[in-house]
């Protein structure tokens, strides 16, 4: 009976386990993670070698954008990786080590870039808001130690992921998808993440475009060099507010929907699949963030008209 009764639960976990997405998992990570890779790797290795060039004019917004760069290549490295583990069937070869690096990359990647581009936003709200303060906003120190202490805040709150119990299996040949005997654990780690790290940073930003475009809509007749200053600020703004509808929003969403109704039942099936749909947009914001720098950066689109011209 025990036998039985073992033999009946340790079936139910395993199509717990599979959430019969498996084969459609199969199918859209690998096209999607390969694209990401390629345009990623080419654009942001691109945008950091524009930022790096002697002639860039250094600013604080120069460097959040030369982290977000890394951050994004550092994580489409990993995107290879993912796309074999998804084109050998969902049977990981690379040992335990590199997939615990795996999922903790996707998380650091994803919420470094949410505080990249919340305190891009901020910096140009300051410019088009409090004009005759702009030294605070291109102050090149400032912008490192707040550079430093999101990386450090990001990688010591993603830590968790490192662990096995929350975000590892048993099996070694499984990986990238969380077990179900840890998502009690994990709906109330998701409460605190998305609070913290989505909830807050996505409020701020729709403030500052709400009160840049009011700023905006007071200021009589700008000067030609303050007009274009007042477009670069909210291009940024809109832009990151852009990606956070597309990319981010959408996989909080269904991720919590996720957590709280993890039960793989023929009538949660699409709910599973628009999550894998969701995890592919936020990946996406990885190859997404170079067109940022193109219309907001500063001197960015005249620095790749140079190096075109030599």
């Amino acid at each position: 009976m025990n036998t039985s009764r073992m033999t009946l639960d340790n079936s139910f976990t395993n199509s717990s386990f599979n959430c019969t997405t498996d084969s459609f998992k199969q199918v859209i990570y690998p096209i999607t993670y390969l694209l990401i890779f390629f345009l990623g790797a080419v654009g942001n290795g691109f945008s950091i070698y524009v930022f790096l060039q002697p002639s860039q004019r250094k600013s604080s917004v120069t460097i959040y954008m030369q982290n977000l760069a890394v951050s994004d290549l550092m994580f489409v490295s990993t995107l290879p990786f993912r796309a074999t583990y998804f084109l050998l069937g969902s049977r990981w070869v690379f040992g335990d080590l590199l997939c615990r690096v795996m999922t903790y990359s996707l998380y650091v990647n994803m919420y470094c870039s949410i505080y990249f581009l919340t305190v891009l936003s901020m910096v140009r709200f300051a410019a088009i808001v409090y004009p005759f303060k702009r030294w605070q906003a291109t102050h090149t120190k400032q912008a490192k130690v707040t550079c430093a202490a999101i990386w450090g805040f990001v990688l010591a709150a993603s830590s968790p992921l490192f662990c096995k119990e929350i975000a590892g299996y048993n099996n070694p040949a499984k990986c990238l998808d969380l077990h179900p005997s840890s998502a009690q654990r994990l709906l109330v780690l998701n409460g605190v993440v998305l609070v913290v790290g989505f909830i807050l940073p996505f409020c701020t930003i729709i403030v500052c475009y709400v009160f840049a475009i009011k700023a905006l809509l007071r200021s009589r007749a700008p000067q030609n060099k303050k007009a274009v200053c007042h477009k670069k600020a909210l291009s940024t703004i809109i832009i990151a507010l852009i990606l956070f509808l597309i990319c981010f929003l959408p996989y909080h969403v269904l991720r919590t929907v996720h957590l709280t109704r993890s039960s793989c039942s023929q009538a949660n099936l699409p709910l599973h699949k628009a999550l894998v749909v969701t995890l592919c947009l936020a990946a996406t914001n990885s190859c997404l963030n170079p067109i940022l720098y193109y219309f907001a950066a500063v001197n960015f689109k005249a620095e790749i008209r140079s190096l075109y011209c030599r």
